[in-house]
């Protein structure tokens, strides 16, 4: 199987490799002509509508949405700074104007995980009350945050499989509202992740493995259990809408800064990949709004190209990064999947401009230049998306669509971070800072 696909794309020579390489995805459609997929944008407005409805309990619960009025939610700032550092490294220039979206400090769970995996807790506890009476028309969602509703979800049980932070959210949302929550974790997820969930009330069960052997049985165990609810990140449909509403908050925000995407002033978009639920469905969202004024680039590591492979293939996620000899083994955490998402693969293949690799040791580098720049922290994985615009200058992919780049957007996904301890932020910096200065 191997020897054939690598001679149908001898990309993934070098992807075996573990070189960096630039793919433009040439099955990307027009966005008339894409689909028709297994989300639709009315599901995506539902979705919305869900996040609204229980504002009043974020409010309740978690008193750092307050400002927002229970609205979960994270800033974008620009970083012209960064920009400049960016192109003095590259030795030229950028056209358009450069942002970088702050999920690193997204409430709840500090990462862009919080859209996904606490939106499909709360669809699933708002299922629960209604199905038991607990709910009713016009109540106000705040009830959520009552002993009565605790008691309730007490004696149930939430399960998830995760490489860090989308376990994070789903133990830190399921432990606020009272179920009982186990989250299964790959070997490469970082320590304090584990003991963070465990301080939050969270059971964690560890395993010598990779993201597939933890979610397998992650999903084998919950559904043993007749009262208790797996979220599978490999499917869920869930998770997938979660992440599109991310969509409307930040066309809310492009438009709050006077900047309009249209085709004549395109959107660029650069989005950290794992699984590929939440870039996926950020994508999803994204085009259902601007259709093809906007533009999105996944980034993998080198040692975790799922959905490159999948894609390169058109195998999606009947094939693995282990199939081609890589390990899977990567610094950034939220990224080491070896398998994409069954789910998001094929809606990817026909949304997404394209995906490139990137190196550890350049996320670290890109860690160390953003705080030194901006005075912003976030973790490794979150970096991933910085070099953005000069990938896409280099490959010539604005030249062959005739965009005009003078006038465009540029918007890298800073993914997770806030929620770091002091001591490994402190080593990240100068692991970062060492491998800058050499």
């Amino acid at each position: 199987m191997e020897r054939t696909d690598l001679k149908q794309n001898p990309l993934l020579e070098d992807v075996k490799n573990l070189k960096e390489v630039v793919w433009i995805n040439p099955e990307r459609k027009p966005f008339a002509e894409a689909g028709p997929f297994a989300v639709t944008a009315e599901e995506m407005e539902e979705a919305e509508a869900l996040w609204q409805r229980f504002a009043p309990f974020f409010e309740k619960a978690f008193p750092e949405t307050a400002k927002a009025a229970g609205i979960v939610e994270s800033p974008i700032r620009e970083i012209s700074k960064m920009k400049k550092a960016l192109e003095f490294r590259a030795g030229g220039e950028f056209e358009g104007d450069y942002f970088l979206k702050c999920d690193s400090e997204l409430p709840v769970a500090g990462s862009i995980k919080a859209r996904g995996g606490v939106f499909e807790v709360l669809h699933h506890a708002e299922q629960l009350a209604k199905e038991a009476g607990l709910l009713k028309r016009g109540d106000s969602y705040e009830k959520f945050a009552g002993e009565e509703f605790k008691a309730f979800f007490g004696k149930r049980a939430i399960g998830v499989g995760s490489t860090g932070n989308l376990g994070l959210s789903i133990g830190t949302i399921s432990a606020a509202l009272g179920f009982k929550v186990t989250v299964y974790m790959s070997a490469d997820a970082k320590q304090w992740k584990k003991d963070l969930l465990r301080e939050r009330g969270a059971e964690v069960v560890e395993f010598e493995g990779d993201f597939s052997e933890a979610i397998t049985a992650g999903r084998n165990r919950t559904l043993a259990d007749p009262e208790a609810y797996f979220v599978d990140d490999e499917k869920s449909k869930l998770l997938f809408l979660g992440y599109s509403t991310a969509a409307f908050r930040l066309k809310r925000q492009l438009e709050e800064q006077g900047i309009d995407v249209s085709k004549d002033r395109p959107l660029f978009v650069y989005l950290p990949c794992g699984v590929g639920g939440s870039p996926g469905g950020i994508t999803f969202g994204l085009k259902q709004l601007y259709g093809d004024a906007v533009h999105c680039f996944f980034v993998e590591p080198t040692h975790s190209p799922a959905m490159l492979t999948g894609l390169l293939t058109g195998k999606m996620n009947e094939v693995s990064v282990q199939d081609f000899g890589i390990d899977n083994r990567t610094e950034a955490d939220g990224l080491a999947v070896g398998r994409p998402s069954a789910l998001a693969s094929p809606i990817c293949r026909e949304l997404i401009s394209g995906i490139w690799t990137i190196e550890d040791d350049e996320l670290y580098r890109l860690l160390a230049l953003l705080e030194e720049t901006e005075g912003v922290f976030v973790e490794p994985s979150a970096t991933a998306g910085l070099p953005g615009p000069l990938k896409v200058k280099a490959s010539g992919y604005a030249e062959e669509l005739g965009l005009d780049m003078e006038h465009a957007t540029h918007i890298a996904w800073a993914t997770g971070g806030s929620l770091v301890p002091t001591e490994d932020r402190e080593a990240f910096y100068a692991h970062g800072k060492r491998l800058l200065d050499k």
